[in-house]
């Protein structure tokens, strides 16, 4: 009776430690990670590795398996992630001392080279920070703070981007985009004379653009009136009694019903100023 205890005891055990052994085996990989497995120190392989060309579900997620205890299993995120630069103080070219904030999209997609370099994505991002403060200060300080807040601000944040992805791929990482959310002049006097020199520029920028349109609307309307001569004197020349006629009639309009009875004119009738009411050529 005591050996068949045993010999069930033992068969137990080693179905445990099978067990065991079967469950440590297994690895589940999410479509969301990829999983490098590790063996003596050094990476061997990857379950889930980021291909952009191969579709979601075809590319290795799921149910693995590895050499227990042996190898190691360590995950590493395959989506788009952020990462947030701390508020940090900026130079511009015309030594505007700015407060920037700005971030930093990426996406690994070389876990190996990561792990190897890095070791995890969270030690990426320590290294990447310093990276990212570095190459905003050298990039905006080519570039004046008005820069900042027009179209001239898209190419900066393009060169910052492409700086600071040649320095990610050494960690096996690509960065997609990077972002200002805010760029602002401190509190006090510097942020109130660059508001004084701003509106000082606007103004001036105003009063140059109403100089020019005063410019060519006087242009505008010497060229306008010369064309209007051109044409009655083309229409006139046509017919002289009839322009004759036509003038006398607005000297009529002017002198009789214009001046409102406020005048008085005595002039002889056989004078050249009524010809026309006698029907005289």
């Amino acid at each position: 009776m005591s050996r068949f205890f045993q010999s069930t005891r033992n068969v137990l055990i080693l179905a445990a430690a099978a067990v065991v052994v079967l469950v440590s085996s297994v690895v589940i990989v999410p479509e969301t990670h990829q999983a490098v497995v590790i063996a003596a120190g050094k990476p061997v392989r990857v379950f889930n590795l980021f291909r952009p060309e191969v579709p979601y579900g075809q590319t290795g997620a799921g149910v693995q398996f590895r050499i227990p205890f042996y190898e190691q299993v360590r995950m590493i995120d395959r989506r788009v992630l952020d990462v947030d630069m701390q508020r940090t103080q900026v130079l511009s070219n015309d030594q505007q001392r700015l407060q920037v904030d700005a971030y930093a999209r990426y996406r690994v997609i070389d876990p190996v080279k990561l792990v190897e370099r890095a070791g995890s994505e969270s030690q990426f991002e320590t290294q990447l920070l310093p990276i990212l403060t570095s190459v905003l200060r050298q990039e905006l300080g080519r570039i004046p703070f008005s820069s900042l807040i027009n179209a001239e601000r898209g190419a900066a944040m393009t060169n910052i981007t492409a700086a600071l992805d040649r320095q990610a791929r050494n960690y096996g990482a690509q960065v997609l985009d990077v972002r200002i959310k805010a760029a602002d002049l401190p509190e006090g006097r510097p942020l109130d004379a660059a508001f004084t020199r701003m509106e000082t520029d606007r103004q001036e920028q105003a009063a140059t653009i109403r100089a020019a349109g005063q410019r060519d609307a006087q242009i505008i309307q010497a060229e306008a009136s010369a064309e209007a001569a051109r044409i009655y004197a083309d229409a006139y020349g046509k017919d002289p009694q009839f322009y004759d006629f036509y003038r006398a009639m607005q000297s009529y309009r002017k002198t009789f019903l214009q001046g409102e009875g406020q005048s008085t004119m005595v002039l002889s009738e056989d004078s050249e100023y009524f010809r026309q009411f006698k029907g005289e050529r």
